[in-house]
């Protein structure tokens, strides 16, 4: 990006139907903000498939999902942290990338009520996320995961498509249910289409039918796939990589 965004205090979700590169999205927003400029960057991986460390390059020591079971089956753990701040708690998982931090959340609870441990859990999170500019949150399929694990607001959330017709119909779907959720105002939820090679008739007349906000396509990049398939951090693409040069303008409806 040619210049960074405003110094304001922003929560930006990323959900979509898995396979559609939702996570993908989430680690490109994250490398552009880092290269924009001077912005303190929490990622959050809430998505319980834990994707987002690998695109990241990054290896998973200890998960927020591994701490709720230390908090409900450990006495000593509990005792521990009884006189802490959930905030600072939440922080002693945080893992230093370059030039933002990441937080795992991993696999969602067990069977079971949890209802206060995941109320606890979450106001942790929130109280973290208040010591960034920017918090990042790759979540699983479906806005109401993340109000209920993560965060009860949002100021935008990107819903990731491909160009089948399934895939951008599950989006306005959930697009849909976020808009009944209340955790994010309708006018701040955006439909990215990923793996964009051009409209054809087909795609551009169901889409004027899904009647939903566009904020951005993102080319088809081969870099994307060969660094996959190497297993390469995406943090490492090109400058010149498609893919990239599609965050600026998404960027400018979050900001």
């Amino acid at each position: 990006m040619n210049k960074g965004p405003e110094k304001m205090q922003k929560t930006i979700a990323v959900t979509g139907k898995g396979g559609t590169g939702k996570t993908v999205l989430s680690t490109l927003l994250i490398k552009s903000l880092v290269e924009a400029g001077d912005l303190s960057i929490l990622a959050v991986d809430a998505d319980s498939a834990k994707s987002l460390p690998y695109t990241l390059g990054m290896a998973v020591a200890r998960t927020v999902g591994d701490f709720r079971e230390e908090l409900i089956t450990n006495p000593a753990e509990k005792q521990r942290i009884s006189q802490l701040h959930m905030g600072s708690v939440i922080g002693e998982m945080v893992m230093h990338g370059p030039g933002f931090d990441l937080l795992v959340m991993g696999r969602p609870e067990a069977p079971g009520c949890f209802c206060t441990v995941n109320d606890l859990l979450r106001y942790g999170i929130e109280a973290l996320s208040r010591n960034y500019d920017v918090t990042i949150v790759d979540g699983e399929a479906g806005p109401e995961q993340i109000n209920r694990r993560v965060m009860q607001h949002l100021d935008a959330l990107l819903v990731v498509a491909d160009t089948s017709i399934r895939s951008l119909q599950t989006a306005k779907d959930i697009m849909k249910v976020a808009q009944g959720q209340g955790i994010v105002p309708d006018d701040r939820i955006g439909l990215i289409i990923n793996r964009f090679k051009g409209v054809n008739d087909k795609l551009k007349e169901f889409v004027r039918q899904l009647d939903v906000n566009i904020w951005g396509y993102i080319p088809d990049d081969k870099n994307i796939s060969t660094y996959d398939s190497l297993n390469r951090a995406l943090l490492d693409l090109p400058k010149e990589s498609p893919s990239l040069s599609a965050i600026p303008k998404i960027m400018e409806h979050i900001w």
